[in-house]
């Protein structure tokens, strides 16, 4: 077994300098007349305007924009050749850092994210504007001009006051932080190809076009997560272009034209032989070009060694700038001691906006609106996820889903709760799937239809398997139904189910028919057979419903309840006991409360913060409605509910199971991440769960805010055991950026995060009367003990080739005795040379995994590969998971290039680890690049629409 052990040295040691000061402003002017055939011309006339230097959180003062013939065609989407910027002005900037937090290390700075969120958001306001709201009046650009882009305003104006953004928030989250890994990773960092340096231009063009074909390829097999990673990818490597390069140098004012389209030639390449930069001894060099007409990039470290008469990246972090001929090009901040073209960094910027916007109108066009509002979640539906025993004595469970889904489709089809995808996935003793996966509900509705309770009748079953199936396939922030009347077989698999419910953001809740006389039995059962059930309905912010038969068809309305895109509010404590009091507070911006409880109950009584109360047998009374079925309640609240703090008194056997939900606009998202400072790239490194040991940032992203409700800068998080409820710590919300964006963050001591236990956080904030506002995160969080970075190849699998893949382990606590266990969905062949290891403290290990793919195996076949780290110990922590998926495909076409010109400039090729090796062919040299033939993207025409606005 090949085992490397170092020190765990810095997360992100790429040294590519990302900070910077300073701003500045500029002046803009555009206009364009962009003909399109049969729909006429839209004019745009111009006016000049100069903003004020300001952050990100002022507001803009927009020309007047005249536009004529709007009313007689729907505009296309955009022009290559002429673009009509509506309104375009980009604030001052001082990088292109990966994320939010790199704004501690330069203020005033735009990084990554911000244009990768403002170039999604006006893309999306493009959308609204050309496909007006059923039902409800148009969009109007006007009414956008002038003042801050939000998420919040875009959804309120299009599908009404209130409709939450949260998926579609998510979904960028996915994208700018796949966006920020480029930086991060160890196997993307220091490669010059995914970040347009040292002259790699057209193997650069390359892997930029393959992650773009690959994001397409998942999102046509509607595996929208992988998806986002790949656009993640594709933008970070696009944006560096007009940072890396000297495309602004050489006086180009609009993205390059052929950076997107393989089918066209990158011209004028530099060649080995070229002299382009001239020696700099000073922190700024804006006159180090040599006035080269031919086009290059920056050299960066030591790797690949920079040839004599080549330009360095430059800046304080850059060892090949010391070489002769020293400064260098990069416009990645304004401050010359990290940028030596920091004067052209906002003009850098906005064609990196500029060409983002492009990107993903391209997108748009291959996928078509429905498509590309999938990839990015615009809209406030989720998925509707069954998963299904079909075992004989399961007849009426099946009706009872199949009455629920025909009821959500027949309600929600052509409107914005319409589920966006639809999965099915059913399981017997002593197999589970195939899963069904579709965004049509008739075909959904024709296959569960076709679903009948058929043979077996004995217990256990594979319930988990199934799950974990519905899991990899179910889109973020769903809720999946399992409905059973057994026992898991597969309990093993409870623990990996629960991360990958909470990585997935999903609730789980089981509907659990318990009758044993309608099961023949093998053995004795045990009483605690249903505890994986408990575990993950507790990990994912679910619940477990135990019922009869003949309720079942009522208990099963929970489906559409859940689907109402509700918010579950803190209960004090967090699980109930069988006889003490629970509580929980109900805030101005509350209503449609739900109050669900089950078990063995003989009494309960509900009371407001008036006294008022309800009793059990009070079918109607002062608080609301309340049904019983079975051994299940739901209790509907009367509208508007008091505000203040509600009292649940319960008698019950065991321990009761209660929920409560509600409808609200205010809601946050969280993440986790590691504050990378005093490096190349300032930035938060993004974990899914806190590690041992590690100084953890938590990101808090408000959303529903609305002027003065609440005061959010008197907030704080509350992290409470997930089980006793008692406070585990209390960290104070620091605001980032302006108000209205809602973030917020807070530095977690390790001290506070020593514990093995669940905790869920609650966020703790104030409205304009001073009252408190609380909502808590829908899942416990976890703190694991290692950190897992488990990284595929650049390209997609492909059938009857092995794929080598790196796993990277490192330990800031310990020391642990670590067992490292691996699997695959589907069950494709894989072999490591890592199955234990021993780290201390900050150090780290590196391993190997070789995944071999069928050569029958099915194209765009998503392929998920799961690594575990169980320490070994007398009260072990939680175990760590990493998860890489990767779609199977053909080997593309290989890349056909043109003969060289007398003008070509030959690529220097650059030895990179088979774990990055491209599948879109070798590199040749020449003046650029054929990928395939024809151009595969299609005719396109349209029209560009940009809005630099800053992101929510």
């Amino acid at each position: 077994m090949r085992l490397r052990v170092d020190k765990a040295g810095a997360l992100g040691d790429r040294n590519r300098p990302r900070a910077g000061q300073g701003g500045r402003s500029f002046s803009s002017v555009y206009h364009t007349i962009c003909p399109s055939q049969n729909l006429g011309t839209w004019f745009c006339t111009p006016h000049t305007y100069t903003p004020a230097p300001m952050s990100l959180s002022s507001t803009l003062t927009s020309p007047q924009v005249h536009v004529s013939a709007m009313a007689h065609f729907r505009v296309p989407h955009f022009c290559l050749d002429s673009l009509l910027l509506l309104l375009l002005w980009l604030y001052s900037a001082s990088g292109f850092f990966p994320n939010i937090w790199s704004l501690v290390a330069a203020p005033s700075s735009i990084t990554h994210q911000d244009l990768t969120e403002e170039a999604a958001l006006n893309v999306t306001l493009q959308l609204f504007l050309e496909q007006p709201p059923p039902g409800r009046n148009p969009l109007r650009l006007e009414d956008f001009q002038g003042r801050t882009l939000l998420a919040d305003d875009l959804f309120a104006a299009y599908f009404g006051p209130g409709t939450p953004s949260r998926r579609f928030r998510a979904a960028l989250g996915e994208v700018t932080r796949a966006n920020a890994a480029q930086d991060f990773l160890s196997v993307t960092r220091n490669d010059p190809e995914l970040h347009f340096d040292a002259e790699q231009l057209i193997g650069s063009r390359t892997r930029l076009v393959g992650s773009l074909r690959e994001a397409l390829s998942a999102a046509y097999a509607l595996e929208y997560t992988l998806a986002r990673q790949r656009l993640g990818a594709m933008l970070h490597a696009l944006q560096d272009f007009y940072s890396h390069s000297n495309w602004v140098e050489l006086g180009e004012q609009k993205p390059h034209p052929d950076l997107l389209w393989p089918g066209r030639k990158l011209k004028n390449l530099a060649q080995a032989g070229d002299p382009m930069c001239s020696d700099c001894e000073e922190v700024s060099c804006p006159g180090n070009l040599l006035g080269s007409i031919f086009l290059t990039s920056g050299y960066f470290g030591a790797e690949p060694p920079k040839p004599p008469g080549k330009c360095s990246h430059g800046g304080h972090f850059d060892q090949s700038s010391l070489n002769i001929p020293r400064g260098g090009i990069n416009k990645d901040s304004t401050s010359p001691a990290f940028s030596p073209h920091h004067d052209l960094h906002p003009q850098a910027a906005q064609l990196a906006l500029q060409a983002s916007v492009q990107a993903l109108n391209l997108l748009r066009v291959r996928l078509g609106d429905t498509g590309f509002s999938r990839l990015l979640q615009i809209s406030p539906a989720s998925g509707l996820s069954f998963v299904l025993d079909t075992t004989g004595s399961m007849g009426e469970e099946i009706n009872a889903a199949k009455i629920q889904a025909r009821r959500i489709i027949d309600q929600r089809r052509g409107g914005p709760m319409e589920p966006t995808h639809y999965i099915l996935v059913p399981f017997h003793d002593p197999g589970f799937g195939p899963v069904l996966k579709t965004s049509d509900p008739d075909a959904f509705w024709k296959h569960l239809n076709e679903i009948h309770a058929l043979g077996g009748g004995d217990e256990p079953e594979m319930c988990l398997s199934a799950l974990e199936l519905a899991l990899l396939h179910t889109p973020q922030f769903s809720d999946i139904f399992v409905f059973t009347d057994a026992s898991p077989k597969d309990a093993y698999l409870t623990n990996r189910v629960e991360a990958l419910s909470q990585k997935q953001h999903c609730k789980v809740t089981f509907l659990v028919t318990e009758d044993l006389s309608r099961r023949a039995r093998r053995e004795v059962l045990s009483p605690n057979r249903f505890q994986p059930y408990q575990a993950i309905a507790m990990a994912s912010g679910g619940e477990v419903i135990f019922t009869k038969d003949q309720y079942i068809q009522n208990v099963a309305s929970v489906i559409g309840e859940t689907m109402m895109d509700m918010v579950t509010l803190a209960l004090v404590p967090p699980v109930p006991t069988p006889k003490g009091p629970l509580m929980f507070y109900v805030d101005k911006m509350v209503h449609g409360v739900i109050i669900h409880l089950h078990g063995e109950i003989s009494t309960f009584r509900i009371s407001d913060p008036t006294g008022t109360s309800q009793d059990i047998d009070q079918d109607w009374g002062p608080l609301g409605h309340i049904q019983c079925f079975g051994q299940f309640w739901t209790v509907n609240l009367n509208d508007p509910p008091h505000i203040g703090a509600w009292v649940i008194e319960i008698t019950a056997q065991g321990t009761p199971g209660v929920r409560v939900k509600a409808k609200t606009s205010l809601d946050f998202l969280f993440s986790f991440g590691i504050p990378i400072e005093n490096r190349p790239h300032p930035g938060l490194y993004p974990l899914s769960q806190p590690v041992a040991g590690l100084h953890t940032l938590l990101l808090v992203e408000v959303m529903g805010l609305v002027s003065g409700i609440p005061n959010m800068n008197r907030s704080h998080v509350i992290l409470r055991g997930s089980q006793e409820g008692e406070e585990l710590g209390h960290v104070a919300l620091k605001p980032m950026g302006a108000p209205e964006r809602g973030l917020f963050t807070a530095l977690l001591d390790p001290k506070i995060l020593l514990t093995q236990r669940p905790f869920f956080l609650e966020l703790i904030g104030q409205d304009d009367r001073g009252s408190s506002v609380q909502r808590v995160g829908p899942q416990p969080c976890t703190v694991v003990p290692v950190l897992l970075e488990l990284s595929g190849p650049s390209g997609p699998l492909s059938p009857g080739h092995q794929t080598l893949l790196s796993l990277r382990i490192s330990s800031f606590s310990g020391p642990w005795d670590l067992i490292i266990t691996a699997s695959v969905s589907p069950s494709f062949p894989l072999t490591s040379n890592l199955s234990r290891v021993h780290l201390g403290k900050n150090e780290s290990a590196w391993g190997q995994f070789w995944l071999q793919v069928p050569g029958s195996a099915t194209l765009d076949t998503l392929v998920t590969v799961t690594v575990t780290a169980e320490a070994k110990s007398n009260d072990p922590p939680p175990p760590t998971h990493a998860l890489l998926q990767l779609l199977v495909q053909a080997f593309p076409p290989q890349e056909q290039l043109d003969d060289p010109g007398p003008s070509s400039r030959p690529s220097h090729n650059i030895a990179r680890p088979d774990l990055r090796t491209s599948t879109l062919g070798p590199q040749r040299s020449g003046a650029g690049s054929t990928i395939g033939a024809g151009t595969w993207w299609g005719p396109v025409r349209g029209l560009l629409l940009v809005l630099g606005i800053a992101a929510w």
